[in-house]
């Protein structure tokens, strides 16, 4: 099927299940500890090994020497497979760091090596008796000094953008800013750590693991290890978090396979926490300088936003300009993504990746302007807000926006107007209290997605995709839009996800999972409508399915009486969408208290107005946005990979050195979305939300809390030692 024009009418504007709060359907697995995650799955091969990766000591050279003789005499030891031993793993499309790469080091933690034993200790016992001389040479470990002839990004052409004359109106503006904000490298923190178990069956290899995007796994592996791409299967039904982190294949599913060739047997490998940092990807680390102009009735006349990131391969930073062109209005307009090679581990995709950090800056920016014009931040961003086209580029519309709205919605609601626009002068107590708000943009893209539908004698229907489910809610929704679609109840709709084997789906990721994957369904159970028509001599499409029948003028059928049928299907996107930017909109408004004395930073509110066109299960959704929050709100108050810069490693490599935040440390949350729908995206006209919520939020407390106390820190994490000796007095 192909969306070729925006969608009219259709069964999901009356529907009487997708759209509908319904509790997960995974839910009872996983709070009852069924729901088998990937190092868990202890039934699906016989005889499993465990493998113990050995991460590089150094940062950037060459391995001298390994000896491995010790290990190999340890008790339990089946195989071992060295980075002296064994050729350079070839690569992929979807990483930038070598996953094994011989005797060549890359980054700190790199795989040099797996030991396979009989049990998870024997294997962790024997990796230490591994004695490995290196070559150390001198790497590049810091972006501040590394950024001066960083050349422009090379993904495509958002990298660079200039409209008008920038520096002449910027010049002439006559309220300006001209600020630079920093970003730490952060990390994923998955709960879940990559964990695979390999088993191999003479050329065919079967992967169960954790992973976002089977398709892109599957390819990967076969890319990596240099074989077909059909003698390889990925599984991966359940995700315990991702983020991002698990798009793409890690080293514990290529030493997980290298290690069962080795042993001849299947092997485990749940990676160790500080692998995680190292090994894994991050976000990466931005330097980014806001410059805008305005008139003094608040018209943004130039904006300028300028982004230094750095990768090791110097590929794929983190675009923190995304947002930029999408948000404001602005006659006179830089854009410029810069990067620079650094020889950190790999940096790739977190949630929302560029806007995420972008927003930090840009939203920061904004409110910095407000004051410098005495406007109240709110209006400020109402009165320039885009509308009809995209801002710089007259001939992209922009398909659905209600910003305003969000806006006005949400200062409405959150008591806006009580807020004191004087930093520094609200109190209760001990406690500097302070308000902040920010927009939000993050794109709604869609990808085309398959899946297969099988109905049974009984008339239950069975829904197969290799579409993923992250925490995100999948299986629900994609029951939900089976259900509506067949006119079943929700109970006689089975899910089955994360098997390669099933048709290719969107997968998890770029918050287009859930628009792109329910579109696939519901294309699967068109055609599947439409045998049961042919089947039962009706028009289906013409036909209302409703109560497990298709009634049609005046006739109705039982449509389990066409007995056993399966239908694919693919949902694919006509070019009609490539004059149309979709994206999703959020008004995000944050309280915090700070202590007086000693500068402790609570977030007490927050809210967020989304518009992302039709919410499928809106009580997913709401936790899709609350948990992004949370995320975000860690982003501004204390997540900060700490490097090494004499030796190239995350110092806080584990979940005691690197904090992350719970939704406990914020008492109220609440998430409101508007009632909108977009034709342009897809037959749902769903855009998704799983990464608008962390778009914004974390600039509306870094506001809240220079409302409280009137010092601005532009280096995030706002942590107290950057603003503790300039605090208010406290009597």
């Amino acid at each position: 099927m192909e969306f070729n024009a925006p969608a009219g009418q259709n069964l999901f504007d009356r529907a009487k299940i997708v759209g509908k709060s319904t509790p997960r359907i995974d839910g009872p697995l996983k709070v009852t500890g069924t729901a088998p995650y990937a190092a868990e799955r202890h039934g699906v091969a016989a005889n499993q090994a465990y493998g113990w990766i050995v991460g590089s000591a150094i940062a950037k050279g060459r391995i001298r020497s390994m000896d491995l003789d010790a290990a190999r005499r340890a008790p339990g030891v089946i195989a071992i497979v060295a980075a002296t031993e064994h050729e350079p793993v070839g690569t992929s499309d979807y990483n930038y760091a070598p996953l094994f790469g011989g005797n060549e080091v890359s980054h700190y933690h790199q795989a040099i090596a797996v030991v396979v034993a009989e049990t998870f200790e024997q294997a962790r016992s024997a990796a230490g008796l591994i004695g490995t001389e290196y070559d150390r040479v001198d790497g590049s470990f810091d972006l501040a000094s590394s950024k001066d002839g960083a050349p422009l990004a090379s993904e495509g052409g958002s990298d660079f953008a200039k409209l008008g004359k920038f520096e002449e109106a910027f010049a002439a503006a006559p309220v300006k800013v001209d600020e630079t904000y920093t970003t730490p490298d952060e990390s994923h923190a998955m709960m879940e750590p990559f964990a695979t178990i390999a088993a191999w069956d003479g050329p065919d290899l079967t992967l169960w693991t954790s992973n976002q995007m089977i398709h892109w796994g599957k390819q990967a592996m076969a890319s990596i290890l240099g074989m077909p791409e059909e003698n390889v299967r990925v599984d991966s039904p359940f995700i315990g978090g991702g983020f991002g982190g698990k798009l793409f294949v890690r080293a514990d599913a290529v030493m997980a396979a290298l290690g069962a060739k080795a042993a001849n047997r299947p092997v485990k490998i749940a990676m160790q926490r500080p692998l995680m940092f190292n090994n894994g990807t991050h976000r990466h680390a931005t330097i980014q300088r806001l410059r805008i102009g305005a008139e003094r009735d608040g018209r943004i006349t130039a904006i300028a936003h300028q982004n230094w990131s750095g990768n090791i391969t110097q590929k794929e930073g983190e675009n923190g300009t995304l947002q930029t062109p999408k948000l404001y209005a602005g006659a006179n307009r830089l854009i410029e993504n810069r990067i620079a090679q650094l020889d950190l581990p790999e940096g790739n995709a977190m949630r929302a990746p560029g806007e995420a950090a972008g927003h930090l800056a840009l939203e920061v920016a904004m409110d910095e302007l407000a004051e410098k014009l005495a406007m109240d931040p709110v209006e400020l961003r109402i009165l320039n807000d885009a509308s009809g086209t995209v801002p710089g580029d007259p001939d992209t519309k922009i398909s659905d926006r209600h910003l305003v709205r969000c806006l006005r919605e949400g200062a409405e609601r959150f008591g806006w107007s009580k807020r004191n626009a004087v930093p520094g002068q609200q109190r209760d107590g001990r406690w500097l209290t302070g308000m902040g708000v920010a927009a939000g943009y993050r794109a709604g893209p869609t990808t085309k997605s398959a899946a297969r539908v099988r109905m049974s004698a009984d008339g239950h229907v069975t829904v197969e995709t290799d579409m993923t489910d992250i925490g995100t809610g999948s299986y629900t929704i994609i029951a939900q839009t089976a259900a509506e679609t067949m006119g079943l109840p929700l109970e006689s709709v089975t899910v089955k996800l994360g098997d390669s084997s099933f048709p290719v789906s969107s997968g998890s990721g770029g918050q287009w999972g859930a628009a792109s994957s329910t579109a696939g369904v519901y294309a699967a159970c068109v055609n599947l409508r439409r045998m049961i028509g042919e089947k039962l001599n009706f028009d289906a499409d013409a036909a209302n399915f409703a109560d497990g029948r298709a009634t049609l003028d005046n006739q109705s059928w039982r449509i389990a009486d066409a007995g056993e049928l399966t239908a694919d299907g693919e949902m694919n996107y006509g070019d009609f969408k490539d004059g149309y930017d979709v994206g999703t909109y959020a008004g995000h408004f944050a309280e915090v208290r700070v202590d007086a004395y000693t500068g402790e930073t609570h977030v007490t509110r927050m809210l967020a107005v989304c518009d992302a066109g039709r919410i499928l299960n809106p009580l997913s959704a709401r936790s899709q946005v609350i948990g992004g929050m949370v995320m975000a709100a860690g982003a501004t108050l204390m997540e900060d990979l700490h490097v090494d810069k004499r030796f190239g490693f995350f110092v806080n490599h584990d979940l005691a050195g690197y904090e992350v935040p719970v939704h406990a440390d914020i008492p109220h949350q609440e998430c409101i979305f508007l009632d909108t729908l977009d034709p342009v995206i897809s037959p749902m006209k769903a855009k998704g939300v799983g990464e608008l919520g962390i778009c914004g939020p974390g600039a509306a407390v870094a506001n809240a809390i220079y409302n409280a106390i009137g010092v601005r820190v532009r280096e995030y994490p706002v942590t107290l030692d950057k603003y503790l000796d300039r605090l208010p007095p406290a009597a």
